[in-house]
């Protein structure tokens, strides 16, 4: 019986997590919440679902945002009711981000982040450029846009554009 449980539900597993790779990130609109690695688990309850939801830091001014628009979503797909779990420990890393999260980050104009969180990156690595691919590039501003981002100007074709910091 647990087991025939465990088979009726693997769909609506998937299901959910196609639902949630529709919700975009407010600072990064080409990014979903799923790309960005910010949903560790999807579980079935006895009665409903629990969605576990790391964001991309403590403070983040768009959590409350995003939790609503994970229940709205779930709830409007028919999967209620939805208990979302926010869980800082461990905190969200730039490692989390797929593959495909960083291809489209280039896509949009933004460096993706370079390397991983134990191996800091020094003002002597370069970050290469997203428009022409070129590693001839300077830092103007630690901070961009938002916080976890950097500002760079490539030396190259002399576009300025956000880097994605690791974190």
């Amino acid at each position: 019986m647990e087991q025939q449980l465990k088979t009726l539900q693997q769909p609506e597993v998937h299901q959910i997590w196609q639902c949630l790779h529709q919700i975009a990130d407010p600072e990064l609109p080409a990014l979903s919440i799923t790309d960005l690695g910010m949903i560790r688990t999807v579980t079935p309850l006895q009665s409903g679902w629990r969605v576990t939801f790391t964001p991309t830091y403590s403070g983040c001014p768009a959590t409350e945002f995003l939790l609503n628009e994970i229940s709205n979503t779930l709830t409007q797909a028919g999967f209620s009711p939805v208990h979302i779990e926010v869980n800082l420990t461990p905190a969200w890393t730039t490692d989390w981000m797929n593959a495909d999260a960083r291809q489209r980050l280039r896509e949009s104009g933004i460096a993706p982040p370079q390397g991983l969180v134990c191996e800091k990156l020094t003002d002597a690595e370069p970050i290469t450029c997203p428009r022409c691919d070129s590693h001839e590039t300077e830092k103007i501003s630690e901070f961009g846009s938002t916080a976890c981002k950097a500002l760079y100007r490539c030396q190259q074709c002399l576009e300025p554009f956000d880097y994605f910091k690791c974190i």
